[in-house]
C-alpha cells in the first residue's frame, strides 16, 4: 500500500488458539453467491470482551494473489483442524417454550450464524412437548455428532443431559431401572441459556450471554461436570445437578400449577404463596460424609467460611426432625439472584455434594437466611442451618396422616397420595417412597470452562 500508511502500522499478533474460522474474502455483486473477485482472507478471532463475556471479531488481511491467499488459507485450515475438542458436527435441541418463548430467536438469531461461520454442521430439533428430547436421544445416531446442544431454561438442559446419559447406559448393556455405577457421557453437552434463571449456563460462563456460550463450543472448551443420580429403592428416577425438597420443591409445584400466568409472575406468585404456607417437612436425612485424603488450599479456604460437618470413613450419619428446606446439590449452582452460587461450599467436579440443611424457625428468620443469597455474604452462619460436604443421601419423608395431610390445601392430592415434591433442576417430580442420591465424579462433558478458577462468584457478581 502507500508508503505513509506501512510506516503508520503497528505489529499485532494473533494466537491460532484464539481463531476459530478463516474464510477468502471476495467482492460479489448483488445476486451473486460465488466466484467474485478475490480481495484476501479473513481470521474470525474469540475475544475477552469483559469479565468473562465473548465476543467474535474479524480480521481482514488482503492480497490479490488467487495462489498467496488459497495457500495461506490452507495453511490455516489445517492449523484449526489439529485443535482437539472443537466440533465439526452437533446435534441441536430447541426449545420454544423457553421463558419468553425467546429460545427459537436466540439460537436462529445468535448461534446458529457462529456455528455455520465455524463450519460446524448442524441437525436441529425444535421440541414439541416434555420428553421429545429425551426420546429422540435414546433413537438417534450419537456416533455422527461430536457433541449435543441445548437451547433452553434449567429443565430443558436437565433433560437432555439426562437423555444423554441414560443412553450411554442403554448402550452400555446396563439396566437403567437401577445404575450404580454409571458409564460417561460419550459426547460432550453445550449449554445456550434461554430460560428463567439458567444456574448451570451461570456456573459455566460466570454469565447469561448466548453468544458466550456458543464460543464456547466453538472453541471445544471442555469441562469434566460431577452429575447426580436420584433413586428410589427399585428404580433410577433422574440423572441430574441439584435438587431441593420441601421449601424449593413446593414453590415449583405451585408454580406449575399456575403455568397460565407469565413466567415472571408465576415464579413470584408461588414464592409468596409458598412463604405463606410455610410448614416444615418431617423426615429422615441419612448420608455418607465425604472421605478427604488431603486438603487443597480451596479446602482450607472454605473451611474459615462455612460450617461444615464431617464423620468418620464410611459412616453413615443420620437426622431425624422437621426441615423447612433440603438441598443437595453437586455443583455451586450460581445464577443472578444468587451470586456466590445456592451452594458455594462445592465445585463442578470435585465429586462431592453440598448437602444444606434449614431446621423448623420462623418464617422472619427463614426470610433472612433467603435474603442472604442475593448477597456476598454468609447465607449459612444461621443456627437452624446445617451444611454437609457429601458422597450419598438418603431422604425418607414421614408420611402424613389426618388432618396434617389435609392442611396443604395447595398440595392435598399429593399429599393424599403420598407423594412428596422434589426440585431435581428445575423439574417437579413427586414421589412417595425414600430418594437415594448418589454423585458420580466428572460423569460428563459440558461445554465451558471451570469458573472456580475464574473466582466466579465476584466476576459473576460483578456482571449483575
Amino acid at each position: 500500500g502507500d508508503s505513509s500508511m506501512v510506516l503508520q502500522a503497528q505489529e499485532e499478533i494473533i494466537e491460532m488458539r484464539d481463531v476459530f474460522s478463516v474464510k477468502l474474502k471476495r467482492r460479489r455483486f448483488a445476486g451473486q453467491k460465488k466466484g467474485g473477485t478475490l480481495l484476501g482472507i479473513t481470521i474470525f478471532k474469540c475475544l475477552n470482551k469483559e469479565e468473562n463475556k465473548l465476543t467474535d471479531c474479524a480480521i481482514h488481511l488482503n492480497n490479490l494473489s488467487e495462489d498467496h491467499c488459497q495457500s495461506w488459507f490452507r495453511h490455516l485450515k489445517e492449523i484449526l483442524n489439529g485443535f482437539q475438542n472443537r466440533p465439526k458436527s452437533l446435534k441441536v435441541f430447541v426449545n420454544p417454550s423457553s421463558h419468553k418463548r425467546e429460545a427459537t430467536h436466540v439460537y436462529y438469531e445468535q448461534v446458529a450464524p457462529l456455528f455455520k461461520l465455524a463450519d460446524i454442521k448442524t441437525d436441529v430439533t425444535v421440541t414439541e412437548y416434555e420428553g421429545h428430547a429425551l426420546s429422540v436421544l435414546k433413537e438417534c445416531e450419537l456416533q455422527a455428532f461430536d457433541g449435543v446442544v441445548c437451547v433452553g431454561g434449567d429443565g430443558s438442559v436437565s433433560e437432555v443431559a439426562h437423555g444423554l446419559l441414560l443412553r450411554a447406559q442403554i448402550d452400555a448393556g446396563k439396566d437403567t431401572d437401577y445404575v450404580s455405577k454409571p458409564v460417561r457421557a460419550p459426547i460432550p453437552l453445550g449449554v445456550i441459556p434461554a430460560g428463567t434463571t439458567n444456574i448451570l449456563a451461570y456456573t459455566l460462563y460466570g454469565i447469561k450471554h448466548a453468544v458466550t456460550a456458543a464460543l464456547h463450543i466453538v472453541m471445544g472448551h471442555i469441562q469434566a461436570v460431577d452429575v447426580c443420580t436420584f433413586s428410589t429403592p427399585s428404580k433410577l428416577l433422574r440423572f441430574g445437578f441439584s435438587a431441593m425438597f420441601g421449601f424449593g420443591a413446593r414453590t415449583l409445584a405451585v408454580a406449575e400449577k399456575h403455568r397460565w400466568m407469565p413466567s415472571s409472575q408465576r415464579k413470584d406468585f408461588a414464592f409468596v404463596k409458598t412463604l405463606a404456607d410455610l410448614k416444615p417437612e418431617e423426615c429422615e436425612l441419612s448420608f455418607l460424609p465425604l472421605r478427604i485424603p488431603q486438603e487443597d488450599s480451596h479446602e482450607k479456604d472454605r473451611k474459615k467460611k462455612e460450617k461444615i460437618k464431617k464423620g468418620s470413613k464410611d459412616q453413615w450419619q443420620n437426622i431425624q426432625g422437621h426441615f423447612l428446606n433440603v438441598s443437595i446439590m453437586a455443583i455451586p449452582c450460581l445464577c443472578s439472584m444468587a451470586p456466590r452460587g445456592l451452594a458455594p461450599n462445592t465445585r463442578l467436579n470435585n465429586g462431592s455434594m453440598a448437602l444444606i440443611v434449614v431446621q423448623n424457625t420462623s418464617r422472619t428468620e427463614f426470610i433472612k437466611h433467603l435474603k442472604r443469597y442475593t448477597s456476598v455474604k454468609n447465607q449459612f452462619n444461621f443456627p437452624f442451618v446445617e451444611t454437609y460436604t457429601v458422597q450419598e443421601v438418603k431422604v425418607q419423608p414421614m408420611l402424613k396422616t389426618g388432618s396434617d395431610a389435609k392442611e396443604n390445601t395447595y398440595l392435598n392430592a399429593a399429599s393424599a397420595e403420598g407423594n412428596y415434591p422434589w426440585n431435581i433442576d428445575g423439574d417437579l417430580m413427586k414421589e412417595a417412597s425414600e430418594v437415594h442420591v448418589r454423585v458420580h465424579p466428572q460423569l460428563i462433558d459440558l461445554y465451558g470452562v471451570n469458573t472456580d478458577d475464574l473466582e466466579s462468584s465476584q466476576a459473576t457478581c460483578n456482571c449483575i
